[in-house]
C-alpha cells in the first residue's frame, strides 16, 4: 500500500484533541493523545458517528454521537477489546502527514 498525503503538519490537530481529515472515498480521524498522533477509521462502530468530531478523554477517543470509546494505539473499544476501528500507519514527514490507507 502507499502512503497518501493527507494534510500538513500544520493542520494536525492540538494535544488531547481529534480531527478528522478527508482520504480518498473515506474520512479519517487524526488523535493527539498527549502529543502522540494516531490515525483511525473515522467511524463509529455503534451507529457511525464521526470520531474525528469527537473528543480525547483519559487517553481515549470518544465519540461526540454516544460516548464510545477507543484507545488510539489499537482502534479497540474500551468496553469491549474485540471490537475495533481500521488503525491506520501514520509519518510525518518534511511537514507532510502521509497516511497508508
Amino acid at each position: 500500500m502507499a502512503l497518501i498525503r493527507l494534510a500538513p503538519q500544520s493542520e494536525l490537530p492540538a494535544v488531547n484533541s481529534v480531527k478528522e481529515f478527508p482520504c480518498g472515498d473515506k474520512t479519517v480521524c487524526i488523535a493527539n493523545v498527549s502529543g502522540k498522533f494516531s490515525a483511525l477509521d473515522n467511524v463509529c462502530l455503534h451507529l457511525g458517528g464521526p470520531l474525528g468530531e469527537g473528543t480525547v478523554e483519559h487517553g481515549k477517543v470518544v465519540c461526540p454521537w454516544y460516548g464510545w470509546q477507543y484507545d488510539p494505539q489499537t482502534g479497540a473499544t474500551t468496553h469491549n477489546a474485540n471490537l475495533k476501528v481500521a488503525m491506520y500507519p501514520l509519518k510525518i514527514e518534511n511537514g507532510d502527514v502521509l497516511v497508508e490507507v
